[in-house]
């Protein structure tokens, strides 16, 4: 069995973080954490990446959108959206069509196929959505919102969600 290790010394040299109260981490841990609880639900039913649920999700809110355009607003790596793009499009999911006045530019929206499977696991993704606010008062709901708005507007505007 190993030994169990102290943390470091906190010296003027080594100031680890604790990360345990670091915001970045926090909310990184978080985010993960619900991510998954709902990730679980519909890997297991549609065989669907995380990465994948996300692609179609925001092409279901706004269609016609490029590659890039979905990579910014996700705030994903361009790499990871186009290999998912590419298993949907091969899944029959989502179709990949030359934008009419640019033709480098690939316009993307969801199939017919596409549109059943994200009607069936946004359903899913809003009950547990529900389900971690409910651990919230009504008041704490509102703060929250205006707190991650107001930490989302510092961002440079990068992935900010667009209300209507």
């Amino acid at each position: 069995m190993p030994a169990k290790r102290k943390p470091a010394p906190a010296t003027a040299e080594h100031a680890p973080l604790q990360l345990e109260h670091f915001l970045p981490y926090r909310l990184s841990i978080l985010s993960n954490t619900i991510s998954q609880a709902i990730a679980d639900d519909y890997q297991r039913r549609y065989d669907l990446s995380m990465t994948e649920w996300r692609v179609m999700a925001v092409l279901g809110r706004f269609e016609g959108l490029s590659a890039r355009e979905v990579a910014e607003r996700t705030a994903m790596d361009k790499v990871a959206v186009s290999r998912a793009l590419s298993r949907l499009v091969e899944a029959g999911r989502v179709n990949r069509d030359i934008h009419d006045g640019d033709k480098r530019r690939s316009v993307l929206s969801l199939t017919e196929a596409g549109w059943a499977m994200h009607d069936e696991v946004a359903p899913m993704a809003r009950a547990r959505e529900r389900a971690v606010l409910a651990r919230l008062d009504a008041e704490e709901r509102v703060w929250l919102e205006r707190i991650l708005d107001k930490l989302q507007a510092g961002n440079g505007g990068r992935a900010t969600a667009n209300r209507d």
